[in-house]
């Protein structure tokens, strides 16, 4: 079976809609948009309080923070999976090889992302605004409000990357999933095993839905800084 042959009956998968791949796809969609709200909100808070306040060792936690973005996803997942695992400090809870220890994966590698760089969006808008706060003597609910006024489109830029990050992770997922069959399977790691399965339809299948999606969030995201010019 040559190439088009290939791509013509993985649309056909697709416009079918195939149970199998809708369920991954599903799944996948779950898993990155659980992990997102849980990364997103520790990210945004924690990216505010670093802009806003001064402590001891603030300079050490944004250097940690930024060297967070660094690590490879599946050094996420090998920390993941020993502190989960059976003899883990958490392994009580029975979470390896579970969609729920796939959302923690996947929430460690975005919070970096966001509270990076939500902590340099509230940080410059901070500079610009914070004369006029203080001589206002604007209570501290509105000084949440004025900052995120001004920083929320900036924010959404940020949150939407991190989505399309998360989404396209395999490295963690397959070491905290599992990969198993209705139930952790999500696009990534199934386009892994279906190619080395020989099964290229169904792998492009997902590819082409991956890659759709990866290329809808980014186009969103150029959208929104190009109107941000």
């Amino acid at each position: 079976m040559n190439i088009v042959d290939i791509f013509l009956n993985s649309l056909l998968l697709i416009i079918k809609l195939d149970k199998d791949l809708w369920e991954i796809i599903s799944l996948s969609l779950y898993v990155s948009f659980i992990a997102l709200i849980i990364g997103s909100i520790l990210g945004i808070i924690s990216g505010y309080f670093l802009a806003l306040k001064s402590f001891f060792l603030k300079n050490i936690v944004l250097v940690l923070i930024n060297a967070l973005m660094g690590i490879p996803p599946v050094v996420v997942g090998l920390i993941v999976y020993f502190l989960f695992a059976r003899d883990g400090p958490f392994g009580v809870f029975e979470l390896l090889f579970t969609p729920s220890a796939m959302i923690i994966a996947q929430s460690i590698i975005i919070f970096p992302i966001v509270a990076s760089l939500s902590h340099e969006i509230f940080f410059q808008n901070w500079k610009i605004y914070k004369d006029q706060i203080r001589s206002l003597n604007i209570p501290y609910i509105g000084i949440i409000k004025i900052l995120f006024s001004h920083s929320y489109f900036l924010i959404l830029t940020a949150l939407l990357t991190s989505f399309g990050r998360a989404i396209s992770e395999v490295g963690a997922v397959m070491i905290v999933g599992g990969n198993i069959d209705h139930y952790t399977r999500v696009m990534t790691t199934a386009i892994s095993l279906e190619t080395r399965m020989g099964n290229l339809e169904y792998a492009m299948a997902l590819g082409i839905v991956l890659i759709t999606l990866t290329m809808i969030i980014y186009s969103i995201v150029y959208l929104f800084n190009l109107n941000k010019r």
